[in-house]
């Protein structure tokens, strides 16, 4: 009933990994470049806007897991849909924390800023959240924020308030603060094929509801799942395996 963590078809390369090792400056471009294609396969490209998508999709919406559902990758999970279309789904779990990675110190691994530099970076790179973004491709950073940043065939503009950016620029201007004022940095996201998302939420698998900025970009990461089922008016424990749409 849960993702199974594969790229819709078409996509360059194969499944994900668990790793959360960082990449290599090098790796990092490599895949930040790369990081758009599964965009595009479902409907979207850099320097689109995908607003006003066909009714009966679900980008820029948030998906809530089922308690029932038996994928410990996704267990509890809030899920912004970055598209959605024939073609299928990708999205970022914006409330699973990536371990142990500290941003600043994976700056410093891409040689975006010096070593012992922390100190002087502005105080939303220092507190920037990364998270476990899903299970394809853990290794390629994606940086969900808001629309007051955008790089020209760079940024894939998903609705009003929100873009999504996968390349090192973004990275950068965070780092001598000319970045968005919203950000999280996910590593790999969720990938579902044609027709494989509705069938779960016909399965009852997901709740899905309206995003808000609180939800995606807000610091209580552990608490979004609760907020966001209290968002649609349900309590966690009263869930079963009716299905229900916000």
């Amino acid at each position: 009933m849960a993702p199974e963590g594969k790229k819709p078809p078409g996509s360059r390369r194969e499944g994900g990994g668990t790793s959360h090792d960082s990449p290599s400056r090098e790796e990092f471009r490599g895949r930040a470049e790369r990081a758009a294609d599964d965009v595009r396969l479902v409907g979207g490209k850099p320097g689109q806007n995908r607003t006003g998508s066909t009714v009966g999709y679900l980008d820029g919406r948030l998906l809530i897991a089922m308690p029932v559902m038996g994928d410990p990758r996704f267990e509890r999970s809030v899920i912004y849909l970055c598209a959605h279309s024939a073609e299928g789904a990708m999205g970022i779990i914006v409330n699973h924390p990536a371990g142990s990675i500290d941003f600043p110190e994976l700056l410093e691994q891409l040689g975006i800023i010096k070593k012992g530099a922390q100190i002087k970076l502005p105080e939303n790179a220092e507190s920037m959240k990364v998270l476990r973004g899903g299970p394809v491709d853990t290794g390629r950073g994606f940086v969900l924020h808001s629309s007051d940043f955008y790089i020209e065939n760079a940024t894939l503009r998903i609705d009003d308030g929100v873009c999504l950016t996968a390349t090192v620029d973004i990275l950068r201007a965070i780092a001598n603060g000319s970045g968005p004022k919203h950000a999280i940095l996910a590593l790999g996201y969720a990938g579902w094929a044609p027709g494989q998302l509705e069938t779960e939420i016909q399965s009852n698998g997901w709740l899905h509801c309206d995003a808000d900025v609180d939800l995606i970009f807000g610091d209580d990461v552990e608490d979004k799942y609760a907020r966001a089922l209290r968002k649609i008016g349900i309590d966690p424990g009263m869930l079963s395996n009716e299905a229900g749409h916000a």
